[in-house]
Parts: C-alpha cells; sequence; structure tokens
C-alpha cells in the first residue's frame, strides 16, 4: 500500500459506507461500527504500524489525506480513526514483549480499535498532566484509578491508551503510558455521548477503578510518559486534527456550490442563486481560498514532520490552531450563503458547521496552542 491507494480506499469507504448513514448517525449519536470494519478491512486501521506486524509503514502525509478523505463525510469516522492511528503509534512505539506485539498485529489485521484516554476531570484540556497517580505492583505491573473525559470510540474500543503519574513521579508531567484492554475489571463507560458536533464518535467518560495493568502492558519507562506525548502523539494528534478541518472545509464548500447551482429564482426566469447573486459567487470564493490555504498549511506541516528541523514544532503548532479556525470560518460562511437550506438541515452544512467548533475546544485548544506559539517564538519553555 502506498500514500495514493490508501487515500483512494478511504475514499471508497467514505461513499459507500459513511454516506448512506452519516446524517443519520449524527442524529442518533450512533457509532459506525461498519465503518471500522470496513476500515480494518482495507487494512487501513494498521496505516502506520511497522510491516513487521504487517502494517502498511506509511507516514504523515498519508495519514492526513487518509483523514481528509474520511472527514469530507463524516468528521466523526476520522477521529475515531485519528484516534486509534495515535494510539497504535504510541503502542508501535513501546517495548515489543509478546503482549504488546500480539496486539500490534491484530491492530495491523483490522480486528483490534484503539484510543487514547488522556483527559481528566480534576486536568480538563491540559491532557499532558493527568492527576491520578499509578500504584506499583512492585514488579507485578501498575494499579490505575483515574476519571477519564472525553474518550474517543468509548465502550467500542478494544484497548485503551491511558496516562497516569508515575508512583513516585513529583511533577505534573512525570507520568507514564499504559495499554489497557477493554473488558479489565473495573474499566467501565461512565456516560453516553450528548455533544454538539462529532455526536457519532462516542466520546464518553470513563472510570478506571483499581485496573490491573501487567508489566508487559507498559508503554514507556517510568516517567517516559510526557515526552511520548510531546513528540509521538502530539504533532499527528495536531496534524491529524487539522485534516479533519480541511475535509469539513471541502465539504461546506461543495454543498455550497450544489446550493447555488440548484436552488432558483422562479420569479427571475429560474436563474439559479449564483447566477443571480454575485455577492454569493464573492463568498463562495472566499470559502476555497480558505481551503485551498489551508491544504497548503498542511502539506508544509508534512514536509517539515518528514525533515524536521528547527521550525517543526511552530509549523505543529500553528497548524491545528490554524486549522481550527478556518473550517469555523469556512462553515460559518456556508450557513450565511445557504441561508435557510443550511439551517434546515437540507444540506448537511449544519453538521459540518457543528463538527468545525469541535477542534478548537479539543485538547490542546486554539488558546493554549497560542500560549504555545507564544513561548515558542520567544525561546521561553512550553512546560
Amino acid at each position: 500500500m502506498n500514500v495514493e491507494i490508501a487515500a483512494s480506499a478511504a475514499s471508497a469507504i467514505a461513499r459507500s459506507v459513511l454516506a448512506p448513514a452519516a446524517a443519520d448517525n449524527d442524529k442518533q449519536g450512533r457509532f459506525s461500527t461498519e465503518a471500522i470494519q470496513e476500515l480494518g478491512n482495507a487494512g487501513l486501521l494498521g496505516l502506520m504500524l511497522p510491516s513487521d506486524v504487517g502494517g502498511a509503514s506509511l507516514g504523515p502525509r498519508a495519514l492526513a489525506d487518509v483523514i481528509a478523505a474520511l472527514a469530507e463525510v463524516d468528521a466523526s469516522v476520522a477521529m475515531v480513526f485519528l484516534m486509534h492511528t495515535l494510539a497504535s503509534v504510541t503502542t508501535a512505539a513501546a517495548p515489543r514483549t509478546a503482549a504488546i506485539q500480539e496486539v500490534l498485529k491484530a491492530m495491523a489485521s483490522g480486528r483490534h480499535l484503539s484510543t487514547l484516554a488522556f483527559s481528566e476531570a480534576g486536568s480538563r484540556s491540559h491532557f499532558w498532566a493527568p492527576v491520578s497517580r499509578a500504584e506499583s505492583l512492585n514488579g507485578d505491573g501498575a494499579r490505575l484509578s483515574a476519571r477519564k473525559s472525553f474518550v474517543t470510540s468509548a465502550g467500542h474500543a478494544q484497548s485503551y491508551v491511558a496516562t497516569a503519574l508515575s508512583p513516585n513521579g513529583a511533577s505534573a508531567t512525570d507520568s507514564t503510558l499504559y495499554l489497557v484492554l477493554a473488558g479489565s475489571a473495573g474499566l467501565t463507560v461512565t456516560g453516553a455521548w450528548d455533544g454538539l458536533g462529532l455526536r457519532a464518535n462516542a466520546s464518553s467518560p470513563m472510570l478506571l477503578e483499581g485496573c490491573i495493568v501487567p508489566a508487559d502492558m507498559r508503554l514507556t519507562e517510568e516517567g517516559g510518559g510526557f515526552p511520548a506525548l510531546l513528540n509521538v502523539v502530539l504533532p499527528l494528534f495536531n496534524l491529524g486534527q487539522a485534516a479533519v478541518s480541511l475535509g469539513l472545509c471541502r465539504a461546506a464548500t461543495a454543498a455550497t456550490i450544489a446550493h447555488l447551482k440548484n436552488a432558483k429564482f422562479e420569479h427571475l426566469g429560474s436563474a439559479s442563486l449564483g447566477e443571480a447573486l454575485p455577492n454569493l459567487r464573492a463568498q463562495l470564493a472566499t470559502m476555497q481560498i480558505e481551503t485551498d490555504g489551508l491544504r497548503a498549511r498542511i502539506d508544509d506541516t508534512v514536509g517539515h514532520l518528514e525533515h524536521p528541523g528547527d521550525l517543526t514544532m511552530l509549523r505543529v503548532l500553528e497548524v491545528k490552531a490554524a486549522a481550527g479556525e478556518t473550517a469555523i470560518a469556512v462553515t460559518s460562511l456556508a450557513m450565511r450563503t445557504c441561508g435557510g437550506a443550511a439551517f434546515s438541515r437540507h444540506t448537511g452544512i449544519e453538521r459540518y458547521f457543528r463538527d468545525a467548533h469541535a477542534g478548537a475546544v479539543m485538547a490542546p485548544t486554539n488558546d493554549v496552542l497560542r500560549e504555545f506559539i507564544g513561548k515558542a517564538l520567544l525561546g521561553l519553555p512550553l512546560f
């Protein structure tokens, strides 16, 4: 599999599986197990896993292209896929115990969906700072107790990459990562997900109550969780979230084009809205310019991730902040351009508008990213 084949497979799944069900899944808040099954069958759940476990061994460019293709039809599924890919990459970076090796093979074969469980009720959007603390079992693993928030795929994933303060950690960044398997005693979903946007990604709270994690399922050295979050998870998450925003911009622009072509002024000789109103054409043009600009920003970020340099982290921080605001601006303009048709949900634009707003409040939030960017420009430590 190469980048083009992966993106083509994602587009085909988006058309055949996601498109017929996206609106209804959004309305009902229903998690699409069908989509995950098809992504697994296509080999996409192993997109960034190494070839020795059966993965496609692809990089950030493939991730961005696949996510944008999915988000153009259903941003909830795109987020589920992104969180799985982040969990899979984090797991692949761990020491290869026999237990970890089996999980990776199951992921690559499409039989195992994973996700991240980082945010906690006590530290809110500061996902890098868990308030829960692991209890050492003297070489036999660890016991975890935590209240995790906004866990994508909660109750549907086969494993969860969870953070906790290390048993002897002295600061909020002295954390460790663990792989908690679904079905572990003490692991429960504690509420239904009923959000404004991304309603079909099962982003529910979960409780870890005395969960025992064997030593061979610890993913980092003690205290090694924070470096993994910063160096492995954050760059790909920001890129992936930006790709979700790009897909939403493309979808809103395409829906606006269709509306301006097809909606008519019968009293003006059945001229279309696009033919009759130059202000709407100008608004559409602005949407396309912003969408193309976001595509260029994502391409630039991919280049920095493929060939890291002094500006790579700055570009990583910028891309999510810029993408989230672009998606809000483009989908808002689509709502205004299409008027009552958009508000009455006939075009799908209302769903794109709601989904776009989720990115800005998803940790790291746009406000937090601006704080990081400002510190980076002044040469100050981020944490």
